[in-house]
């Protein structure tokens, strides 16, 4: 559910204004309303520091840690612009690293030599010319009077010097490159200092990693502090020559008693209201234990507008199921209960609700393993094990399970549309509800009809049908919009016909992927058991060895490859056929509190 909000307007003398905030910062209760008002430059740099203060901890949080330097007196400011300086410094090192040894590689043939004395050599007009040149044209060459000088052979390459006296150019069949700036052997010195250097860089910034995360985080919270408190200044409006500051903000219903009593206290003039529907609302959600593990799913789509129905509680169910269903292995639900179990031992407090989830998705895994006999990839309803034979009449096969997952599609579409009969109420008014009500006339009409004639409860008499469409046909195509003319509402009636029939049609087929995916995670899971029975069967001495190896590789990546599609598909199916079906508008602005 969403939580009540109420308006609360301040008005407090200019000099007592920041003690006021203080001590309301403190308090930790209002959601300042915020202006369409250009940041200052503080504010600004406030935030460029958030940012580094956040890639810094990022960093050294991936890094190796030593524990042996004190960093309790340090600056946080300071230790992050060191991070972010042996960061450059890292990066120059790695290019220059790169560079040297693309230099050592070319230089490598030739071998260690002086470059100084080659150029002194130059300087008396006796030229060092370096050549390569296949074998077989090096062969031909060293028939020659010419002074040659094997440096190198690599491969079908040859490496080699032509010593000439004076400038007289010599034409040779053989491709003349140019020498080396640096020997092998100093450029390999060179490559030994930057790999040192880089040591040390590497291990001051791991000290840090192991010793400073805490004070920068403690430095990012207070500069956060900070900058809220400086756009809750930027976001007061100040009127009377300077002297009133007027602040606006949204408290929840719950805590408003505490704020009454602190303002009540500190003799603050205000004025408190309910919310309007013209106000842009913060949203604040307030479930029971069950859906507020799930409240991190819906908010990946959107939090729900103040004015409308939060869903977490309706899709809750629905995604806890829809996820067993395409999992749908009894033993990989169990995997989840026992192994998340197991994890809350030792997991952070903060932790602990993801775990949970995980639980319960587990259960719902076991339920519809259950359901359909799979157990490890183990088909129940047709292995031969004795304790099974009572209860395979309860196992479903794959046409009754296929039946099963549009029975809770189109459930699920009908709730959608009971809950969007809701919102439409709550927000707009009961003429407005009116149209969603006339489709569930007509669609639970028919379904209770066909199901009351198929069991010959009643008789067929078309009768009956012809008065429950013209009742919801009325409803739909007159009060479709009940704000416009008779004819536009008639005309829009007919057109949210063609829309809604082709719309649901479609979203009823698309729960066809809750019975595939449970279909195909099945046969993955028989298809690695098959195998490794043929790998057991192989050989006596090392076969159940790689039957054991085998099993536990090939279901764990089934686990993981199924969990994931098990999570994304009941996902697409809540935010778009059943949020679609339930009118969900969504947009919401998360509500926070001004606090430290």
């Amino acid at each position: 559910m969403i939580v009540p909000m109420h308006k609360y307007t301040f008005m407090v003398f200019h000099k007592e204004y920041r003690n006021f905030l203080e001590e309301l910062q403190q308090l930790g209760v209002l959601h300042v309303v915020e202006k369409d008002i250009e940041a200052t430059y503080e504010i600004k740099n406030k935030c460029l520091q958030i940012n580094k203060f956040d890639e810094t901890i990022q960093f050294l949080k991936k890094r190796d840690t030593i524990q042996n330097m004190d960093t309790t007196d340090s600056d946080g400011i300071s230790i992050v612009n060191y991070i972010v300086e042996k960061q450059k410094e890292l990066e120059a090192l790695d290019l220059k690293l790169e560079d040297a040894k693309k230099k050592q590689l070319k230089a490598q043939p030739w071998g260690d030599f002086s470059p100084v004395i080659i150029r002194n050599l130059e300087e008396e007009k006796v030229h060092i010319h370096f050549f390569i040149a296949s074998k077989k044209k090096y062969i031909n060459l060293a028939k020659t009077e010419l002074p040659f000088e094997l440096i190198s052979e690599h491969g079908n390459q040859i490496y080699f010097i032509l010593i000439q006296k004076g400038n007289k150019e010599v034409e040779i069949d053989a491709e003349e490159v140019k020498p080396p700036t640096m020997s092998y052997l100093k450029i390999e010195k060179e490559i030994a200092e930057i790999k040192g250097k880089i040591e040390e860089i590497n291990e001051s910034i791991d000290e840090y990693a192991g010793n400073s995360i805490p004070l920068l985080e403690k430095n990012k919270k207070g500069i956060v502090v900070s900058m809220e408190f400086e756009n809750v200044i930027l976001n007061t409006s100040v009127e009377a020559e300077k002297k009133l500051m007027i602040l606006e903000g949204w408290v929840p219903k719950p805590v408003k008693i505490k704020l009454d009593d602190f303002l009540e206290k500190g003799d603050v003039l205000f004025f408190s209201e309910k919310a309007t529907p013209g106000d842009k609302i913060p949203v604040l959600l307030k479930n029971n234990r069950f859906s507020k593990l799930f409240e991190p799913i819906g908010s990946m789509f959107s939090l729900p507008a103040y004015s409308e129905l939060d869903l977490t509680v309706f899709f809750a169910p629905f995604f806890m199921l829809f996820f067993g269903f395409c999992l749908g292995d009894a033993g990989y639900g169990l995997l989840f209960i026992v192994g998340a179990g197991l994890y809350k031992f030792k997991a952070k407090k903060e932790f602990k609700p993801y775990l949970t989830l995980i639980q319960l998705l587990g259960l719902a895994t076991i339920i519809f393993g259950a359901i359909s006999g799979t157990f490890f990839g183990i088909n129940l309803i047709e292995a031969k094990i004795s304790w099974t034979n009572n209860l395979k009449g309860l196992f479903l096969n794959p046409d009754k399970m296929f039946n099963l997952a549009l029975v809770l599609g189109a459930v699920q579409i009908i709730f959608g549309l009971f809950i969007r009969a809701a919102n439409q109420i709550k927000q707009f008014g009961f003429s407005y509800s009116l149209a969603t009500f006339g489709w569930l006339i007509v669609i639970l009409g028919s379904v209770t009809y066909t199901i009351l004639t198929s069991i010959e409860i009643i008789q067929q008499n078309k009768t009956i049908l012809y008065i429950i469409f013209s009742i919801g046909g009325i409803f739909i195509l007159f009060f479709s919009d009940p704000k416009i003319n008779i004819f536009s509402r008639i005309g829009k009636g007919i057109w949210d016909v063609y829309s809604t029939v082709t719309g649901i049609f479609g979203d009823l087929l698309s729960y066809i992927r809750l019975f595939a995916l449970g279909l195909s995670s099945a046969i993955l899971g028989f298809v690695i058991n098959d195998i490794a029975l043929q790998i057991l069967g192989s050989s006596k001495i090392l076969g159940p060895l790689f039957f054991a190896i085998f099993l536990l590789l090939g279901h764990t990546l089934n686990i993981l490859i199924s969990s994931l599609g098990s999570f994304v598909h009941p996902m697409r199916l809540t935010f778009v056929e059943f949020y679609k079906s339930a009118g969900f508008m969504g947009g919401g602005r998360e509500y926070k509190p001004f606090t430290k």
